[in-house]
């Protein structure tokens, strides 16, 4: 395939127009920004302004010819709408499933005002978080509820027409998880890798089996939710699109990883909210779920391996080919895949408790 031709903000100003034509007719479009960060969607923000003069701002996001994470605007646009008011989310507004108008597939979601790191902190939001008290005092508590609350969730009663539940045996959950991104890593990896082998070879020989399905976001950690920072409020969880019917131990093994949190003064604070055994604690009180430290370790495996998969595998590829806008950002995240074969060696030595 040829270079990803990166949208021009005119271009999407046309394609905005001849989108809301025909869906809010009189509407008029301003205001149209591209929006930096994240290495998976091309996305900008606009106002949109109706026949009455009532403006509102919202958010496209679009897909590039490839990303580290190969989604579905429709899944993700499908988990949005079952989150209202259950978690706080961006409510999604309109999908253009095929890129019949945008050229790729995209959804318009509503805008939402907040910030995913405080505004003087100087650090990633995703790697190496610092948010500092009183904040991380405030957001502790908002951060495990709405964690609680997504599990919580009656899956089997929502509109997910795009999701299916891995329940014909124990251990389909996990293999499900294991068969994606191993299908991922054989197809995009540069290189072979002996510890990517090796832990890829363990888990498909330590399947855990999962007797209560939850649904999980997939990526739940600081920097993938807004917050008013003056309150301390989560205004918005971002970033759906790996989300699925899982185990509950995905999500807090992800939300662990020390690559996500903070390392102060010898103590590891996941995404600088909480100590592990704090956050272990706390989860199992507020949930009323068990947390199985075998299951918990098998998924830390997977937490890492996935990473590096993403990091050095897709990736690297699609930056080599051109299919993505951001593809300086991830050739500079590639170097972070060293520190997740080093967790894949420390987790794979050290064993399960």
């Amino acid at each position: 395939m040829p270079p990803y031709d990166v949208r021009r903000t005119s271009d999407i100003v046309a394609a905005l127009d001849r989108f809301f034509t025909e869906r809010v007719p009189g509407a008029r479009t301003s205001q149209v920004t591209r929006v930096g960060g994240g290495a998976s969607k091309e996305q900008f923000v606009f106002t949109l302004t109706g026949g009455g003069g009532s403006a509102k701002r919202y958010l496209l996001r679009m897909d590039a010819l490839e990303a580290i994470t190969e989604t579905d605007r429709k899944r993700e646009f499908e988990v949005l709408q079952a989150m209202q008011g259950r978690v706080p989310a961006p409510r999604p507004c309109w999908l253009d499933e095929s890129g019949e108008t945008f050229g790729r597939p995209a959804a318009i979601i509503e805008f939402v005002d907040g910030v995913t790191k405080p505004r003087v902190a100087g650090k990633a939001s995703g790697l190496g978080i610092w948010l500092g008290e009183p904040l991380r005092g405030k957001l502790k508590g908002p951060f495990l509820d709405h964690l609680v609350a997504l599990h919580a969730f009656d899956f089997r009663r929502a509109a997910l027409s795009t999701f299916s539940v891995p329940d014909a045996d124990p251990k389909q959950t996990a293999r499900w998880g294991v068969n994606y991104w191993r299908q991922l890593w054989h197809e995009d990896s540069i290189e072979p890798s002996p510890i990517m082998t090796y832990a890829e070879q363990w888990m498909l020989e330590n399947l855990p089996e999962c007797r209560e399905l939850a649904f999980t976001h997939g990526d739940y950690r600081t920097g993938n939710y807004l917050f008013d920072e003056a309150s301390g409020r989560i205004v918005a969880v971002l970033d759906w699109e790996l989300a699925r019917i899982g185990d509950h131990h995905e999500d807090l093994a992800w939300i662990l990883r020390p690559q996500s949190g903070t390392l102060d003064n010898g103590r590891f604070r996941a995404s600088d909210l909480y100590e592990p055994e704090e956050f272990i604690d706390a989860y199992q009180r507020a949930s009323g779920r068990t947390v199985d430290r075998k299951v918990l370790h098998f998924y830390a495996v997977l937490s890492a391996w996935k990473s590096c998969a993403m990091v050095e595998g897709t990736g690297i590829r699609i930056a080599r080919a051109q299919h993505n806008h951001q593809d300086v950002l991830l050739t500079y995240v590639a170097g972070t895949a060293a520190m997740f074969r080093g967790a894949l060696c420390r987790l794979l030595e050290v064993g399960a408790p």
